[in-house]
């Protein structure tokens, strides 16, 4: 019994003449057997291609012409500084917007602040009567505590020197014993939102007698003459 030729493997399949493809099998797994295949050598001659002619030959350093080295230095700075020019104005946008926001904050928490004052004068009012007591004074205590969180804080007492930047005085009359125009009596309270006067104290003001002798604290600043100055 013969054996049957063996089938030769596709890559070993050689054209029997110039006119005829060569087909050649790059699978590692051979369908028949199933073995993994050997890796065969390059075949550059039969590809009519020569190994070192492959790839691209390496450009030459010494060839490369300054100008276009210069170019492109040039356009490298010109990106750069695009960069940086949308870098800080991104930068600038950034801060607009926080600023921006954080005084729309402000603003909203003075207007909502602004509203609640009449119901502050009204629970001043309630405690100096003595009618402050059970739910409403837990109530009061609650939203004078909850404006104070935000900043907001009353001023304004009796006896506190007259400042028309802070006071408005709807009532003045004369009085002894005192030196510069005072606040005897605080009609209405003022505000005050984080350092700033959104409403100023309305009192009535007392002033001193005309002739009357200014306070120490008044009285201008005259230094007696050191000895060396008066033997001069």
């Amino acid at each position: 019994m013969t054996e049957s030729p063996k089938t030769p493997r596709p890559d070993e399949v050689e054209a029997e003449d110039s006119g005829r493809p060569t087909i050649r099998d790059k699978r590692r797994i051979d369908p028949e057997t199933y073995e993994l295949r050997e890796p065969s050598a390059p075949t550059g001659a039969a590809d009519g291609q020569d190994g070192e002619s492959a790839g691209p030959a390496a450009a030459d350093p010494s060839q490369i012409d300054p100008a276009e080295i210069e170019d492109l230095k040039k356009q490298v700075a010109d990106r750069t500084a695009d960069l940086q020019r949308v870098q800080a104005e991104y930068v600038n946008y950034k801060r607009r917007v926080d600023r921006d926001r954080d005084l729309s904050r402000a603003s909203g928490v003075e207007s909502v602040l602004t509203e609640f004052l009449p119901v502050l004068d009204s629970v001043r009012a309630a405690r100096e009567h003595g009618e402050l007591t059970g739910g409403f004074k837990a109530v009061a205590d609650e939203i004078e505590k909850v404006t104070g969180r935000h900043g907001l804080e009353a001023y304004g007492e009796p006896g506190d020197p007259f400042d028309p930047q802070i006071h408005e005085a709807l009532m003045t009359a004369q009085a002894d014993q005192i030196t510069v125009p005072t606040c005897v009596t605080i009609m209405q309270p003022g505000y005050k939102l984080k350092g700033r006067v959104i409403r100023p104290a309305r009192v009535a003001v007392a002033e001193p007698e005309p002739g009357a002798v200014p306070a120490a604290g008044a009285e201008s600043e005259v230094s007696e003459p050191s000895d060396d100055a008066a033997g001069e």
